[in-house]
């Protein structure tokens, strides 16, 4: 079914749990790539991610998908440019940036991903951003920088980029403009059977990029490690993470949606404290104090 209108009417509440729900999964995926720091070749972990992803789900959507064959084999080349923007640019570039660039920098890159998408729908589509959407958004950035700047604005001077921030930056431009089409390109298929369609064409899409990996030497071991990482991939930033984001960006729209991105860094400062023990700071706390409210008001509809 299409999507409906973002516009029409308000949120419900569910949206706002997911808001809180879909950054910390999504920030799973930018921890397991430093974690894992090149040990698995990177185009055969964004491969077996979402290989594994389609073949999880094949069971649950199988028979939709054979019903809904004259509507995938129509929106078909569209579920490619999706399935090669949304797994494949934002897959395997994020495991070979992460070699080389930090966590903070990646988190602060993506951070950056709402603020393209506006742009993207302003400049292709003409949609429009209110005064309080635009409040919203400067105090959500101005929270992001609070919570990376640890408080202090000479902190962003001392920031360096390598290598590794060009390819997260490429991956964030990929999600960008993933979340704007996902949005723009309504479907006639059910979320889940969607979601489904264009996994299996980012599987497609990465395939060659696999197979020449591969005729290069770098192989992937099928240890318990390896397929530990792929399974952990395929259930939690993939299937959670994408499902969640999907129905906020019917929801709410993408402009909206990817607000939840000002979160990551947020997320990560959350999950050192609970996994590493890191402790909470000042900054952390006036971070918030910015990002919420400014949620708030770049997302709620005001009554018409």
């Amino acid at each position: 079914m299409p999507h409906p209108d973002p516009s029409s009417s308000k949120p419900d509440r569910s949206a706002w749990v997911l808001m809180v729900i879909a950054p910390v999964l999504l920030t799973s995926n930018m921890l397991v790539a430093r974690w894992v720091e090149g040990g698995i070749p990177p185009v055969a972990m964004a491969f077996g991610r979402w290989s594994l992803t389609f073949l999880i789900l094949l069971p649950f959507v199988a028979g939709r998908l054979w019903r809904g064959r004259a509507a995938i084999a129509r929106e078909w080349p569209g579920l490619l440019v999706l399935g090669g923007l949304g797994m494949g640019v934002c897959g395997a570039p994020v495991y070979i940036g992460a070699e080389t660039t930090t966590a903070t920098n990646i988190g602060l890159i993506y951070a950056a991903s709402p603020i393209l998408i506006v742009l993207l729908g302003r400049a292709f589509w003409g949609e429009t951003v209110t005064v309080r959407q635009g409040a919203g958004i400067a105090l959500c950035l101005s929270g992001v920088l609070t919570i990376i700047a640890r408080g202090d604005a000479a902190v962003l001077y001392t920031l360096s980029f390598s290598v590794g921030d060009l390819w997260i930056v490429f991956a964030m431009a990929g999600w960008a403009l993933y979340s704007v089409l996902l949005r723009r390109w309504p479907s006639r298929l059910s979320l889940l059977v969607r979601f489904a369609a264009i996994t299996l064409g980012g599987v497609l899409c990465m395939a060659p990029f696999f197979a020449a990996e591969m005729a290069l030497g770098e192989r992937a071991l099928l240890d318990t490690m390896t397929l530990g990482t792929m399974l952990f991939l395929a259930l939690i930033p993939s299937i959670s993470a994408y499902l969640i984001y999907g129905r906020l960006v019917a929801v709410l729209g993408p402009s909206r949606a990817g607000l939840l991105m000002y979160l990551v860094p947020l997320c990560n400062a959350g999950l050192a404290w609970m996994l590493l023990g890191e402790r909470l700071q000042a900054y952390h706390l006036l971070g918030i104090g910015l990002i919420l409210p400014g949620l708030y008001l770049a997302t709620v509809t005001g009554r018409r």
